[in-house]
């Protein structure tokens, strides 16, 4: 039977704004000691990997979990000198970094972790943040994602600057490199020129594992040219295995294998000992909610300022160019399907900025699990905790056993690198094709 695959998206101080209000929660993204024990539960668990988002700008009235955070690379350094299998995932951005950094950086993770690093690829969704690289206007979408496609191969060619096996280190003739076996990049292409080689052997994966969230249509054919895991925003079933058929059939057409392309939309779990009880938790998030913050989430995720329309309206029609354009859809389709006010829809992705909320008890959420998974809608779910560590314990104690019983997920690492888990091969060097 196949088993599906599950990531902890980490935010410290909860996917719901109010998250870090609730008693027992534990606030803070810069909170190293709680991130440390949240990671290490979730390797317990068995998860495939934990996930730091990154965005390169701040304001007040932000989420409180992205307003101050920790730099995600020098983070995932930290954790995996204390973890052993879990794979250590992070956002970085190609409108706003170099491929040769960005290759040395996350080449020396997937050296110093074992081979269990992986990369978010976003190419900059906030224009906020080029007003902190100089004066270069931020680039438009199409042009972002061009950029991103190229810097993409530049990091890919720079990973295989050596050979495998190429630091030959024998004592005996005193070789240390065999330099027949170290190749030059000499990239020139529309956005970048780098020559190379990088000075960093070739990562025990290969290649660090390529994660993406394309959903507008350039969006999915980047993520159809070079993602293993696929971040999803779905609130629906049909939608999901929709999307996740047009995902993989993309890939197909580009002459990659579709089981290598790994579906993960976003679900955020409150669990009670019923549906009543977990939507009194809800509740209770909803009280300490402070609506400042809640309607700058669904702003951003809808890519217009909402702070002048009447709450208790209906949601006003968007523009074609928007911010975070998959969150816009989903959530402007749910709005139009169930007739909300813009308050009802602040509420909502005030809960999981936009991803599905799963109320019920372990049971029922394990079945709506298996229901998606089963029905081709995911391959596996990316686990956004409303508050800290306590939302997190009980779907890592209560769920995660349930559906070990039924079969459908790991009950122990097969291997110790983030391939192994999420069942990807290892790439080939150019020079043995």
């Amino acid at each position: 039977m196949s088993q599906m695959h599950l990531g902890l998206f980490v935010l410290g101080s909860g996917h719901h704004v109010a998250g870090w209000r609730m008693p027992g929660a534990e606030a803070g993204a810069e909170n190293f000691p709680l991130i440390q024990r949240i990671t290490r539960t979730a390797e317990r668990a068995r998860f495939d990997f934990v996930f730091f988002a990154d965005a390169l700008n701040a304001a007040p009235g932000m989420h409180p979990s992205v307003l101050v955070r920790l730099e995600p690379l020098t983070l995932l350094a930290a954790l995996a000198a204390s973890t052993t299998h879990i794979g250590l995932a992070a956002t970085c951005n190609t409108t706003y970094t170099e491929p040769y950094n960005l290759a040395r950086l996350f080449g020396s993770l997937d050296h110093i972790s074992g081979g269990r690093a992986a990369w978010n690829v976003v190419t900059g969704a906030f224009a906020e943040a080029s007003q902190n690289f100089g004066t270069r206007p931020h680039p438009p979408h199409e042009e972002r994602y061009a950029i991103a496609a190229e810097f993409v191969r530049v990091v890919r060619g720079l990973w295989d600057s050596w050979e495998d096996g190429a630091i030959t280190m024998d004592r005996a003739t005193g070789q240390f490199a065999d330099a027949s076996r170290l190749h030059v990049l000499n990239h020139r292409g529309a956005h970048f020129e780098v020559k190379g080689p990088l000075n960093l052997s070739r990562p025990p994966q290969g290649h660090p594992v390529l994660i993406q969230a394309g959903a507008s249509d350039t969006g999915r054919d980047l993520a159809a040219s070079i993602a293993e895991v696929v971040f999803a925003v779905q609130q629906d079933v049909e939608s999901a295995r929709a999307f996740a058929e047009d995902i993989k059939a993309r890939a197909a057409r580009m002459g990659r294998d579709p089981a290598h392309v790994k579906v993960m939309p976003g679900v955020s779990p409150i669990l009670g000992g019923s549906v009543a009880e977990a939507r009194a938790k809800l509740d209770q998030l909803g009280e300490f909610l402070d609506p400042v913050a809640a309607l700058t989430v669904l702003s951003e995720r809808l890519g217009q300022d909402l702070s002048g329309y009447d709450l208790d309206g209906p949601v006003p029609e968007l523009p074609e160019s928007t911010i975070m354009r998959g969150h816009a859809a989903v959530l402007t389709a749910l709005a139009r399907r169930e007739g909300l006010t813009l308050r009802q829809l602040r509420n909502v992705a005030a809960g999981a900025m936009g991803h599905r909320l799963l109320l019920g008890t372990p049971e029922q959420v394990a079945d709506d699990l298996e229901a998606w998974f089963r029905a081709g809608a995911a391959d596996g779910f990316n686990i956004m905790p409303p508050w800290f560590p306590g939302a997190f314990d009980d779907f890592a104690n209560e769920v995660v056993p349930i559906l070990q019983k039924r079969g459908l997920f790991r009950e122990d690492y097969s291997g110790t690198m983030l391939r192994d888990h999420l069942g990807l091969p290892r790439p080939t060097h150019p020079t043995a094709l």
